[in-house]
């Protein structure tokens, strides 16, 4: 049976996509296999989106029965400049994907014509303004590695269960919502891989649902912002969020984002061109952020989100030329040199537009930590930065169990407050991990746009306030927990206590009268 809704299909997909991931790995650990499950997924994708452009402007100049795929690489060539200045890359038809899986199996030199062809797709870039973003895109499918297998042969039986296997996927026709199904599939990979990477998956992934409510935060009262920027931007699903809860077109000037682990990188860039998010509206550097930040030229950003790592070590007070960097000098003092989260909270904050707002998710500790990180705090009330704080369910996130926080940051505020919401309790335990669902994210946002008071649940709290309790603004300080024991009427159980006493002497009177007669009777 066919799945009939969109939900349906969705699962169905999930389903065949994570049978094929453990069916390909065998002697591959799952968190290295996913470069050459989700490289190939990337393939398949470019090829078919290609093939999809080239037919369509064949087709509508009166060749109703064009298909690329059967084209003759020379005469392909001859479009070759054109079609990398719109699409930003090019594949000779040969080297398409589905004429490389087609050849596959007869193939005796697979691993060698892989490795071409992917050096091909990139070097179609070079020497034009997509060239960075190619560059680099396919060095973690590595097709002659020995993870594969101990022989070329090996290698290449695994590389024909690879195509076949990401070429069988249930994708639909290209034309139809395919884009959406494979950003979809590579989301979907990309969740389950960092799941059971533990850590290091939670280093690279946001969960869905707190991305889609961080990019929902930022743009409260928007239908369109000028760019969104993440300066630790993992594989990219965060700032991808802005394209489902906008509309990749109200992003007027596109995506931006900075992220130091190279393989991660190269997972983002790959994520952007999934999601149909072509080569001139992203803008996605490898670098170090806060000490070799990719995007001056490019800030201010009406709309930051970021999940950054939590208290990693940086340069700190340890490089001299920091303390007079403009993001971070306004503070007078740099973050500790074994905790950078505030660092980030400062980069954030400079590269903010006016009218902006960036939400952060932020390692508890920073909200009442004393030392460095209390003055940095004090900057950032007394300048009446701090929006809002919410405080999230623990267990959302791979790799940690921890309750982390939203810092909101605005710079154009209409009070002189900050808004604690305490969003601990709302959350549904799916699986092993705490989930946001639709109506826990609704709660919180209305929580955080109409900026009124619930008990037990929000607090708006006067920026003197939080100066005269040392700057701590750790949601808890603030927003009274609900006391859920069970109510005791004292009246009642002392009337319970008094009877229980008193049945307890009559029963020890009966007890004496009883072995009374027992004795008598002796």
């Amino acid at each position: 049976m066919v799945p009939t809704t969109k939900e349906a299909q969705r699962a169905e997909l999930h389903k065949t996509i994570w049978r094929i991931a453990n069916d390909l790995r065998g002697s591959v650990d799952g968190w290295d296999f996913k470069s050459y499950v989700l490289g190939m997924l990337f393939y398949r994708f470019i090829s078919e989106n290609l093939t999809a452009y080239v037919n369509a402007g064949e087709r509508a100049a009166g060749d109703a029965d064009f298909d690329y795929p059967e084209m003759r690489d020379d005469d392909a060539q001859i479009a070759m400049r054109g079609i990398v200045e719109e699409k930003g890359f090019f594949i000779f038809p040969s080297e398409l994907f589905s004429n490389v899986r087609e050849r596959a199996s007869r193939d005796q030199n697979l691993n060698e014509t892989l490795e071409r062809v992917f050096k091909n797709i990139e070097a179609s870039a070079v020497g034009t303004d997509s060239e960075d973003d190619l560059k680099g895109l396919f060095d973690d499918l590595d097709v002659n590695s020995s993870k594969l297998g101990p022989t070329v042969a090996k290698r290449n039986e695994k590389l024909v269960k690879l195509l076949d296997a990401i070429g069988d996927l249930p994708l639909g026709n290209f034309g139809d919502n395919t884009i959406d199904l494979f950003g979809d599939a590579y989301e979907y990979l990309m969740g389950m891989y960092a799941s059971q990477a533990g850590k290091s998956g939670g280093e690279y992934y946001t969960p869905q649902e707190v991305s889609e409510l961080l990019a929902r935060v930022t743009v409260v009262g928007r239908t369109s912002v000028n760019k969104v920027y993440d300066p630790a931007c993992g594989s990219g699903s965060l700032l991808l969020k802005f394209a489902k809860v906008l509309g990749k077109n109200n992003v007027r000037q596109g995506f931006f984002g900075q992220e130091i682990n190279l393989t991660t990188f190269n997972l983002a860039r790959i994520n952007m061109f999934l999601h149909d998010i072509n080569f001139e509206k992203f803008n996605l550097a490898h670098g170090d952020t806060l000490t070799d930040p990719a995007h001056w030229d490019d800030q201010p950003f009406e709309a930051i989100v970021s999940n950054p790592p939590y208290s990693i070590k940086w340069d700190g007070d340890a490089n001299p030329l920091l303390i007079n960097d403009e993001r971070y000098s306004p503070a007078g003092v740099l973050a500790p040199k074994s905790k950078a989260d505030l660092a980030f909270t400062m980069h954030i904050l400079s590269w903010l537009a006016v009218n902006g707002t960036a939400a952060i998710v932020e390692f508890p500790g920073v909200l009442y930590r004393g030392g460095a990180e209390r003055k940095i705090r004090k900057y950032l009330i007394d300048n009446n930065y701090v929006d809002a704080v919410i405080q999230l369910p623990p267990d959302l996130f791979f790799g940690t169990t921890i309750a982390t926080c939203i810092i909101v940051l605005k710079k154009s505020k209409t009070d002189n407050a900050v808004l604690f919401i305490d969003a601990s309790a709302e959350f549904t335990r799916m699986g092993n991990k705490n989930k946001l669902t639709d109506a826990h994210q609704a709660k919180i946002l209305d929580a955080f746009t109409t900026r009124a008071e619930a008990d037990h649940f929000t607090r708006l709290v006067a920026n003197e306030e939080l100066a005269a309790n040392d700057y701590n603004i750790a949601v808890s300080s603030y927003v009274e927990a609900e006391d859920t024991r069970e109510a005791v009427d004292i009246t009642a159980l002392n009337a319970e206590i008094a009877r229980i006493v008193a049945r307890q002497a009559e029963l020890r009177t009966q007890i004496d009268a009883i072995v009374a007669d027992l004795e008598g009777a002796e």
